[in-house]
């Protein structure tokens, strides 16, 4: 007897060929598209992939911060990363897109069975377009007090772009190259860009060291005050 088609043996065949992690992954994919295309121009959404945090944007929906699908994780990602016990959800804090407009953001951690944080699924509304409206709409664009002076995260790719513009304009401004800074205007940039919070991915000491010239246990090194 032939089967009709779209049977759920073909379903379950589809769901066991792919890792369960991948699965949730994937569907966590589906919401942040849906999300982000409901609030066009209002709401970017993003969606990490915590199981490679050089490279964690999976999906960015209606893009408002100006990063790319395969930039690093944010500090909050990092953090999720790290402990596991890290809040599943960390709601209406306050943030900031790179061009300063205000921003208010809810990040929502995807554990797999095991506990471990597999993805984020964060929303970025920007209020600067809303703030003005009527006073009834002042609960939207209110954040929850407990994160209102914390700054959790950086909406932009501090461990590509930025992070180069940075050390070119820092060599420019001295009348010379990345590679040609001599050793203590190395280690003056070093320390500018470990006290800038460029740091938070494990990538970023890999990238100023190739772009120095200098080996990656040096760059740790000049992050180190010297001993009086």
């Amino acid at each position: 007897m032939t089967r009709p088609t779209g049977r759920p043996d073909d379903e379950r065949a589809d769901r066991t060929a792919v890792p369960e992690d991948e699965h949730l992954v994937r569907e966590a994919e589906r919401i942040a598209v849906a999300v982000g295309r409901m609030f066009p121009g209002l709401c970017e959404v993003v969606l990490h992939d915590l199981r490679r945090p050089d490279n964690a944007i999976r999906v960015i929906e209606n893009n408002l911060s100006g990063r790319r699908v395969g930039d690093s994780a944010t500090e909050l990602g990092l953090r999720r990363i790290a402990d596991p016990d890290y809040p599943g959800v960390v709601q209406n804090y306050g943030n900031r897109f790179p061009d300063g407009r205000p921003a208010k953001s809810t990040s929502i951690g995807i554990k797999n069975a095991e506990g471990r944080y597999i993805a984020a699924l964060c929303l970025n509304l920007d209020v600067s377009t809303l703030s003005p409206l009527a006073l009834t709409l002042a609960n939207l664009v209110t954040t929850d007090v407990p994160h209102q002076d914390e700054p959790l995260e950086t909406l932009r790719d501090r461990t590509g772009r930025e992070l180069r513009s940075a050390i070119d304009s820092f060599a420019a401004e001295r009348s010379s190259t990345p590679r040609g800074l001599n050793r203590d205007q190395k280690r003056e940039l070093v320390r500018r860009l470990h006290g800038e919070g460029f740091f938070e991915a494990r990538s970023s000491a890999q990238l100023i060291a190739d772009q120095l010239g200098i080996s990656r246990a040096t760059v740790y090194n000049y992050t180190k005050r010297p001993h009086r």
